[in-house]
């Protein structure tokens, strides 16, 4: 059974790989308001996948196994510079880029110190919800037609994806109204989103840094800088 065939297979079948509409990433912010539940019941229908047959963390490889037992060991090891391929040795960058070693280490620690909120916490989850790859009508669907790196994580990493590029879409403010408005209880919600987001904002960091993308990196230092007032004002 092939990747995408086997990920289909623990979906719910109101989660449309297929779909019809436009790129997310076209919605204003009002736009977004509007519709915004559209998104969260959707990324919550991903999080009740059926992933009974599929042990640890990470994401997956062809076969749809996870290369990581714990969380931790996930997080932590993403960055680690003995990965063979791409990031190998890529703690070089700190001399040669726009990553700065201050930055990326104080984010890794706040992610660290987090983890432990997040452990056990497993989900099927798409892992590439930027904006861009998502399809809506902004009335009634919402699709996710990508899941080449989708894996299990906390749930959490999804929505915190959908706002690394957009802070001004306020996606964590209106999930956290989202679950007010529909008696929903996320557990230890703000330290598991920020570990999620931390993790991923470096990562991404990472990236854009190892292709001289100097613009992306402002704003995604930005968007990691102001992210914890955000979270503890809701």
């Amino acid at each position: 059974m092939s990747k995408d065939h086997r990920i289909k297979s623990m979906l719910p079948e109101k989660v449309n790989m297929t779909p019809d509409g436009f790129a997310a990433d076209q919605l204003s912010p009002e736009a977004f308001t509007a519709c915004c539940e559209l998104f969260f019941d959707s990324i919550l229908e991903i999080g009740t996948a059926d992933i009974s047959g599929v042990e640890g963390y990470g994401e997956f490889n062809e076969e749809c196994e996870t290369a990581y037992a714990t969380c931790r060991a996930f997080l932590v090891e993403t960055f680690s510079e003995d990965r063979e391929g791409y990031w190998y040795n890529w703690k070089e960058m700190f001399e040669t880029t726009e990553l700065s070693r201050e930055f990326f280490e104080h984010y890794f620690k706040e992610m660290e110190d987090r983890i432990s909120y997040c452990e056990g916490r497993r989900f099927l989850v798409n892992n590439n919800t930027f904006f861009m790859n998502m399809i809506t009508d902004g009335q009634t669907r919402v699709g996710f037609p990508d899941w080449s790196r989708a894996g299990i994580s906390d749930f959490l990493l999804d929505l915190a994806i959908m706002d690394l590029h957009k802070p001004y879409m306020k996606v964590p403010e209106l999930f956290a109204a989202y679950c007010k408005k529909k008696n929903i209880v996320i557990p230890d919600f703000k330290e598991r989103f920020l570990c999620m987001a931390y993790y991923k904002g470096i990562d991404v960091l990472r990236w854009h840094a190892s292709i001289d993308d100097t613009e992306s990196c402002y704003y995604i230092k930005r968007s990691i800088s102001e992210l914890k007032d955000r979270i503890n004002a809701i």
